[in-house]
């Protein structure tokens, strides 16, 4: 498991964003036409304007999951200060299916880096139980950890991150 982890860490993700966390779910994060997301991968922002499809191979029908996506680094990775800005929030994603079995908190906000490269993260905790979230006052200034332990989620069983950056006209696909 620290093979999974160690990206994680070298990208700051585990410590930036989350702690220090054993994986205990798979879950696999894929773009429209079939792109995959795995630790450190760039994406074109023009490439995850729509929501990607999230799933979850753990647990079973009965355990619940949420999913929490952020980007740490807003508005510029020098300087953070808007530190971490939401992109999206489902709750209640029930073990085996994806996310759009579950109940959208926040709604996709799809990646628009301006300045710099900046790490787009997905964070999945498993719940205790199903639960009913409220969503934050806003999407700046957002804090995984706090948000975690507001709703009593411990930590992280799954994370993934990309990287992404502004796109002139002539990189846009």
């Amino acid at each position: 498991m620290a093979r999974v982890v160690e990206p994680l860490i070298v990208g700051k993700v585990i410590g930036e964003v989350i702690d220090n966390f054993t994986p205990t779910e798979k879950m696999t994060v894929t773009y429209s036409s079939n792109k995959q997301v795995f630790n450190g991968h760039e994406f074109f922002p023009s490439a995850v304007v729509s929501k990607p499809r999230i799933e979850v191979q753990g647990g079973d029908m009965r355990s619940f999951f949420t999913l929490v996506m952020t980007d740490p680094d807003v508005p510029g990775p020098s300087d953070p200060y808007l530190r971490e800005h939401l992109h999206w929030i489902v709750n209640n994603i029930p073990g085996t299916t994806d996310a759009s079995f579950g109940k959208e908190v926040v709604s996709y906000e799809s990646p628009k880096p301006n300045i710099g490269i900046h790490r787009f993260t997905f964070v999945l905790f498993k719940q205790k139980q199903r639960q009913t979230m409220s969503p934050p006052s806003s999407r700046d200034y957002f804090n995984t950890r706090r948000f975690a332990a507001a709703n009593d989620l411990g930590l992280p069983v799954a994370a993934v991150y990309f990287n992404a950056q502004r796109e002139t006209a002539a990189r846009r696909r």
